[in-house]
């Protein structure tokens, strides 16, 4: 055997070829205890990323060659005593796995030259060399392989050749290394592949338990454990769901967080298209469309059509997968004080062909602009808010004949009709109460809303509302009387009834000093507890153009005061007899939903969004409430630590 340190005159001219044009020129050698195993060693010390290190017990080096030139090293020996996914995998006891682990086998190394560019080489090598490994390891130790391992590191390495070749991926590492006799923490995890080389290699090894399948033999499925475990949160959900002790267990929560989702899908690879859509929603990409999400963790060039194809086209059951979470959001956030609320969000949008798009009011924005505005509904209680389901708005002018064509290329659905924004809300609504999920004692909402009087109207005999106000809306103060005007001899005779009184504007009340403020205790913010300058009374609702209605009914005006200086005018049917302090609860439960956009918009790309169909813009709505959903599990799971601690 030649010795470490000679000098070897390596060909590295370019090698680029097609795979089926150089196997017939390949060979692959057995090189341990030969005088090539000092040619191996000085290539894996010089070009792989580990480099080389003895290897001490049994172990086979193979050198592949193409045309006399070496192109390739590769190496197994034996396997790593404890590796914890791997022993899950197989459930051996602690017994057998001392008696069976010699016929478990670690490919250690793997090579090719840097200068050689075939594709699908490695993983025609790995097969060339586990061939040979079945002949070689029986020969020269008198043991049978029937189990291969492998560790990918997956800041480097995707694991594609080993996935092309059939291996398993089962999990990662623990991060943990063996110092002398001791294990220390180094942090550097891997990927872990498993190859098994005799089917029924647990009757073989006698080991007494089923096998526990962690992922089915899919690659679809693998793919998904690869790429969510990748560690690229978004840095803002990590420190705003306060979870740096639950880092390295997100992948395996958010795995098992949309298996509930399962049921949706027909293939194995929708399966993976949502979890990637939902990865990258919580990732740091600065832009979170389905370009940059499936550049970052599809392999596919073709992966932007795919993602695309999959949000708008693809055969899968949304409907259920909205019913799905929903009933999630349900067991985490549903009781009977709760609170639904309406409101909704504008998304800027250029040009005219996308679903839904107008120059109207845009809230995102404060001004009338380009842009699709969609309704949302979402909760808040005491254990938490969420959304809880969206419909886009369809402007009027879309049903209309010249708008026949860009409704059918955007996938509008044919019996959908025009709805102002609080009939869609109302008709939200009442699918949330008849799917009993969600109990509720109020509904909240801002002015749109609140100034609707057919919206009230179909929501108070089964709920309290707690609706925003402009502030040059009108009220009375006591009960006005309404009668048919005087004629006074010009025009023609009035019919109908008038008050009696002129109704008052809510700013004027709130400026009326013999109507005293009261500082009150809101509740509990994120920075410590909320104090408000409020007003609370009795008044008569004044709906404009419906003055004239009798009978009209009393109601709450609160008048809140902030810190600030700024002033919020609102309106609520609770009863009379309700304590200011219920009203002063309630005037906190609408906000949370404006939270939710500012969440779902600044980490989870609510409005990165690039689709034109309406089938897409609200799939996507539906993802992102579900990305927003895993936050609040662990959100929750933080809570529960510290009431443990505490």
């Amino acid at each position: 055997m030649k010795p470490e340190n000679v000098i070897y005159s390596i060909d590295n001219k370019p090698l680029v070829e097609e795979i089926l044009e150089i196997i017939p020129s390949l060979k692959i050698e057995l090189v341990s205890r030969t005088e090539l195993e000092a040619l191996w060693n000085h290539l894996v010390k010089s070009y792989h990323y580990l480099g080389y290190k003895t290897m001490i017990g049994p172990r086979v080096k193979y050198l592949v060659w193409f045309n006399e030139r070496p192109i390739a090293a590769i190496s197994y020996n034996q396997a790593s005593y404890r590796l914890g996914v791997r022993d899950t995998f197989i459930d051996w006891s602690p017994e057998e796995r001392k008696r069976s682990l010699p016929h478990v086998l670690n490919n250690n190394r793997f090579l090719i030259l840097p200068w050689v560019h075939v594709k699908n080489l490695a993983s025609h090598i790995i097969g060339l060399s586990i061939k040979h490994l079945k002949h070689d390891w029986p020969r020269l130790y008198e043991i049978e392989p029937y189990l291969l391992e492998t560790f990918v590191d997956r800041d480097l390495y995707k694991g594609t050749c080993y996935r092309a070749s059939n291996w398993r991926y089962v999990g990662e590492t623990s991060g943990y290394g063996k110092i002398g006799v001791t294990y220390q923490y180094h942090g550097n995890k891997k990927g872990v592949f498993l190859y098994p080389l005799k089917k029924n290699f647990k009757k073989l090894m006698g080991c007494t338990g089923k096998p526990l399948r962690v992922l089915k033999n899919n690659q679809h499925l693998e793919r998904i454990t690869m790429q969510l475990q990748k560690n690229t949160w978004h840095e803002g959900i990590m420190e705003e769901a306060n979870v740096r002790g639950l880092v390295d267990k997100l992948p395996e929560m958010l795995i098992n967080f949309m298996d509930r989702f399962q049921s949706c899908f027909q293939r194995s690879e929708q399966t993976f298209n949502i979890n990637v859509y939902v990865k990258g929603l919580l990732s740091n990409l600065k832009r979170k469309s389905v370009e940059p999400i499936a550049l970052e963790y599809m392999d596919s060039p073709r992966g932007p059509r795919t993602l695309q194809f999959f949000m708008k086209d693809s055969k899968w059951n949304d409907a259920e997968a909205s019913k799905i979470y929903q009933k999630g959001q349900s067991e985490r956030l549903s009781e009977e004080e709760g609170m639904i609320t309406i409101d909704e969000s504008g998304f800027v949008k250029k040009g005219k062909n996308s679903v839904g798009v107008a120059r109207q009011y845009c809230g995102s924005v404060g001004k009338v602009e380009n842009s699709q505005v969609g309704v949302f509904v979402g909760y808040s209680g005491t254990k938490g808010y969420g959304l809880v389901s969206a419909q886009l708005f369809m402007p009027e002018k879309w049903f209309g004949e010249d708008y026949k064509q860009l409704r059918e290329e955007c996938a509008v659905p044919d019996d959908l009709t025009f709805q102002t924004k609080p009939q869609i809300a109302l008709e939200l609504i009442q699918k949330i109460k008849e799917s009993g999920l969600f109990k509720a004692k109020w509904i909240g909402m801002d002015c749109l809303y609140g100034n609707s009087k057919e919206f009230l109207e179909g929501i108070s005999d089964n709920y309290w509302y707690f609706a925003d106000l402009h502030h040059d809306a009108l009220v009375w103060r006591d009960e006005p009387i309404f009668e048919v005007p005087d004629y006074k001899g010009r025009g023609p005779r009035p019919t109908k009834m008038a008050a009696t009184t002129p109704a008052v504007h809510v700013s004027k009340i709130a400026r009326d000093d013999t109507i005293p403020w009261i500082k009150m205790h809101l509740g509990e913010g994120s920075k410590g507890p909320i104090y408000s300058d409020i007003k609370c009374l009795r008044i008569y609702r004044a709906f404009a153009k419906e003055t004239g209605e009798v009978p009209i009914k009393s109601c709450w005006l609160f008048i809140r005061r902030s810190e600030d200086g700024v002033i919020r005018f609102s309106v609520s049917n609770a009863p009379v007899d309700t304590p200011t302090s219920e009203l002063c609860k309630a005037s906190l439960m609408r906000w949370p939903i404006e939270q939710c956009f500012n969440e779902a918009k600044d980490e989870l790309g609510m409005d990165h969004y690039e689709f034109r169909s309406w089938t897409a813009w609200h799939r996507h709505m539906l993802l992102v409430s579900i990305a927003s959903s895993f936050l609040l599990e662990i959100r929750l799971q933080v809570i529960d630590k510290k009431k443990v601690r505490s």
